[in-house]
Formats: C-alpha cells, structure tokens, sequence
C-alpha cells in the first residue's frame, strides 16, 4: 500500500454556476474555458470562486450539442455532431467556421502542433488528421466503448470514456494503452491538465450526468415527488501508477465503517460459551486499515490465514440478554485498476495442488456436475488457451445468458441459467463453476459497498444491499478482481471492462478465505438448523466518508506516477 496524505486546505471540486452538461474542458490563462452541451455555452471559468461567464453571448446557438474543446495559440477548436469547428481568439466574436465534415459524429478534439486527434463513438476510433490540410492521416483503435473526450500532453493521448468510468493514458506515436485508472465518479466527459506557478501537475476531470432528487411540489398530493436533475461539475482526478507491480490507484477516501449487531432473537434460545466471531476488513493493494475499535462490547482479535478476525464472547448467552456490539474501522479505500494484458498471462506457471483443491472444487453447491453447467464451461471459452481471455469470455457469455434481478434466496447456478435472471450472488454463482470447470482457481469475495457519492462528507450512510464479486488467480502474480453483474449493462454487449480487474473506492473487501461471520458454542461451530445468526440478531452497517485522499511519490516517471 501507498504512502498517502489528505487533501486540505485547497477547493478541489468547482461547480460553475448555471451550467447543465459539461464535456470538453482546456485550462487557458488560468481560467478554466468549457463547453456545456446542452445549453449551448461556450463557459469561462475561475476555478476557485466557480464565477462563470458565457462568452458566446450571441453565437450560442451554434454550440448547441457541442462536446469537444481545445485552444491552440490564437485558435478556438470544438465538435459539434459530425464537424469540426474552429473560431478566433483575437476577434472574440467566436463566429464558428467549418473545419472539416466527418463521416460520422465526432465527440472529442486535441490539437498538437500541426495534429488533429478526433474521438468518434460511433466509429470506436481516434480519428489522426493533419491540421493544415484536414486531411486524415490514420486512426487508433478507442480502448473503451463509450463516449471518449481526449487531451494530448507531449507523448501521451489522454482520453475520458463515460461509461467505462474510466480515463486511459496512450502513446501518442502507436495509440497503445499505457494505464487505464478508475474515476471516481460515473460519466467522466472532459479532461484538462493545469500546471501550477511551482511546476507541478494536476489533471482535472469534467463530469456530466442526472442525479435523483426529492422536490417539495406544493400543487401536489403527496406535496414530495422524486425527480432527475441535471449534475455537472469538475474533479481533480488524482492517481498512482506502478509499472513494476502492473496495477493504478486513483482518488483515495478516509472512511469510518462500523458493523454491529444488536441482539434480538426470534425464539427463546440459550448457548453456553458462545463465540460470536465477525471479521475485520482485508488488507490489499488498495485498502489499509488506519485503526479499529470495539463498538458494545470489548473483543479478542485472532489471525487466521491473515484474515484479522473480532471475537465477542459471551458466557452464558440467553434471549433476554440484549447487546449491540461490533467493530468501527477507519480505512483507506482507493480504485484500483491492475494493468495486466493476455501476454502477461503466456507461459503461466501450474496451479499447486493445494490450489487445486482449494479452488478449483464444488465446495459452494455451484452445480458443477450437472449437465448444463458443464456444457456452459466449454461454451464460455471455445477454443481459447490464454487465462486472461478466458475469464474475460467467460464474463461475457454469463452476462450474455443473464440478465440483473433481487431474489428472496440464491439459487444453484443450473437453475439460475435455465431461468436466465439472477441477483450478485447468482452471478457469481455462475462464474465461479464456469471458472473452476475450466481450472481457473477463484473465490467469493465482498461484501459491502459504501454509498458512492464521495461529496457526501461526515454524514451517515447506509447500503442498500450486501454485495459480494469474483477474485481469481493468475499464478506467478496473484489474486485479481472481477466484479459480479454491474458490468452487464446491455443485452448482448458489449460490455465496458472497468470492473475486470478493477474495483472502485466504494467497495469494502472483508473475509477473504473465511467466513465473514460465525457463530460457535465452546469452540464448536454452531449450525444454521441450531441457531442462525439472522434469527438472532439484526445487523447494521454504516459507512461516514471522511476525507479525500491523495498518493504520495517523489517520481513522476511512467512506471511511477503521481499527478
């Protein structure tokens, strides 16, 4: 883990007054100049104060739908569906004149020297042009399958793509992928670099999206209804990237989150020396813990497997009795991104034994015997050999077969296939029999997520549901993650890729290799037909974002970087 520090004492996230959808973004003369789409502004913006002023007070129209935005020398550049616009600085009357007229929509623009590099969505290609001919030169394949905006800095091809939640850094000469980081928040749609008077580097990201909202209508009955309104504004995106270790981290969070159990049984019971053990959250590349405390009652702390487990002990537990007791951890919670390609994964070394039998067994009622669900694993992957795209494929053909649903209970995955709807845990279900029938060692992991909205800081909040997803393991490296459903956003793809080998801030990974919570009398285990935990007790979770966080690193080269 990662040296970090908390971000203080500087306004970090700008909101310019009256704006509804911004995409492109350029830092020109320490203001911030953006195009907002829906409204047909063309914005100044002092990014301290958030003061905004529209500068095409009279030519807004023709921005109407605009997206992309760059400023090279005396020269303004937008898109606007499929053309390419550019306008003067030095008349100001920004009069929009026609560059070029493109074969299909164009989303974002970067000028570099006599170098036109357009994304087009629709064409899934960052389009090269030359600036004085408007000619086209070549293309590069678009990593993701969103809508991309793009920004060059010197070597590198800087892209956003709003549903892979994503920012990609490329070469610029070959178009390749360098890293790819997780953005904090959903529907990334601009990016811009600015440099302070000390030098140094801070890529801010534009965000345009619709968040619910509860209005207070007094004409109606009931007078509160629930509403989409538009959210636009601007992040710093603040990231680390280890090349040696093949994985980014991006946005840190400080969070308190507390588990605890309050005691309430449904029927008169008695356990003599009962053990009430409830795991502590997991230490991993992207979360560490800074404290933790006892919350009710004092507890033990065991080490299993490296796994810090709580242990609340009662002597002669009854149903009168009434306790609420558990854990308050502060952590350190980063996205993760590994960086891991199908060449990484040639010339693998074999599974142990240990491994094999650990992982690559029915040991989860996950229906591996049966006809269906074996006739599914030699589907999934086909022909492929190569391990990385074997999961991939196999992602894919799950997500292909099913589609999201909220059960009262987790079925078998055979059911589960033939039925074709699943919950999280049917997915995972599903992928875990896929895996294992085709000798790729994984596991359940989860199991919490904390409300993702980083902005609301020191207040209480809630999950919804628990949430479990896939790890598996690539010998010779480790264990990687893969999320369960919320990548099957279309039927029949595609499907984005943030997720496959990536996690967000707002996952809380606890009980790797045991049981997140157990109950036992005397040091025996105490079966779900004796007594359940959901019989006995309610639980509850509550997560408190506390501060924004940053990486530290005194390198500013590829393999190590820090903006």
């Amino acid at each position: 883990m990662i040296d970090s520090a908390s971000v203080m004492g500087n306004k970090t996230t700008i909101r310019p007054i009256a704006a509804s959808s911004i995409h492109g973004i350029v830092f020109h003369e320490d203001l911030i100049w953006a195009i907002d789409s829906h409204n047909g502004y063309l914005l100044q913006i002092d990014p301290e104060t958030d003061n905004t002023t529209i500068l095409n007070t009279r030519n807004w129209s023709d921005f109407l739908g605009a997206t992309g935005l760059a400023i090279t020398g005396d020269i303004l550049w937008f898109t606007n569906r499929e053309c390419v616009y550019c306008c003067s600085l030095v008349t100001k009357d920004f009069e929009p004149q026609l560059f070029l007229r493109s074969d299909a929509d164009i989303d974002g623009i970067a000028v570099w020297e006599s170098t036109l590099y357009l994304t087009s969505h629709k064409q899934g290609k960052i389009l090269i042009y030359d600036r004085h001919r408007a000619t086209k030169i070549t293309h590069f394949y678009a990593p993701g399958i969103g809508l991309e905006n793009i920004t060059v800095k010197e070597e590198e091809l800087w892209l956003t793509d709003t549903l892979e939640q994503t920012v990609y850094c490329l070469d610029r000469a070959t178009g390749e992928t360098i890293f790819s980081v997780l953005t904090p928040f959903p529907s990334p749609t601009g990016l811009a670099f600015k440099t302070d008077s000390a030098g140094k580097e801070t890529l801010y990201v534009a965000y345009a999206d619709r968040e619910i909202y509860i209005r207070d209508n007094p004409n109606a009955e009931p007078n509160y209804e629930l509403q989409y309104r538009d959210h636009t504004f601007i992040h710093p995106l603040y990231f680390y990237y280890n090349r040696e270790q093949n994985l980014a981290l991006s946005n840190g969070y400080l969070v308190e989150m507390s588990y605890t159990e309050e005691i309430s049984p449904l029927d008169p019971i008695e356990i003599q020396g009962l053990e009430w053990r409830i795991a502590l959250p997991a230490e991993t590349d992207r979360q560490k813990i800074r404290e933790v405390q006892a919350i009710g009652l004092p507890f033990r702390e065991e080490v299993k497997d490296g796994q810090r487990i709580a242990i609340f002990e009662f002597d002669n537990f009854n149903s009168e009795q009434r306790h609420v007791f558990g854990w308050k951890a502060i952590l350190e919670v980063w996205s993760i991104k590994y960086q891991l390609k199908p060449d990484d994964c040639e010339n693998i070394p074999q599974l142990t034994d240990e491994f094999k039998e650990k992982y690559l067994t029915d040991n989860d009622n996950l229906s591996m015997d049966t006809e269906i669900i074996q006739q599914a694993a030699k589907s999934a992957i086909g022909s492929e050999t190569n391990l990385l795209r074997q999961v991939y494929s196999i992602r894919n053909y799950v997500y292909d077969k099913l589609a999201y649903g909220i059960k009262p209970h987790i079925d078998t995955p055979d059911i589960v296939l033939k039925r074709g709807v699943g919950s999280c845990g049917e997915y995972l279900g599903l992928l875990l029999a896929l895996c294992r029938l085709n000798g790729i060692a994984c596991r359940t992991v989860g199991r919490y997520k904390c409300p993702g909205d980083p902005l609301k800081r020191n207040i209480p909040l809630q999950p919804d549901y628990n949430h479990v997803w896939m790890e598996f393991y690539l010998p010779g490296y480790g264990w990687l993650p893969m999320e369960s459903n919320p990548d099957d956003l279309f039927d029949g793809g595609p499907y984005p890729t943030r997720f496959f080998m990536g996690l967000s801030w707002y996952h809380a990974e606890m009980a790797k290799d045991t049981a997140f919570e157990i109950i036992a009398s005397q040091g025996v285990k105490i079966d779900k037909e004796t007594a359940s935990i959901g019989e006995l007790s309610l639980n509850h979770i509550r997560f408190i974002i506390l501060e924004e966080l940053q990486p530290i690193s005194d390198t500013k080269s590829c393999s190590d970087r820090t903006l």
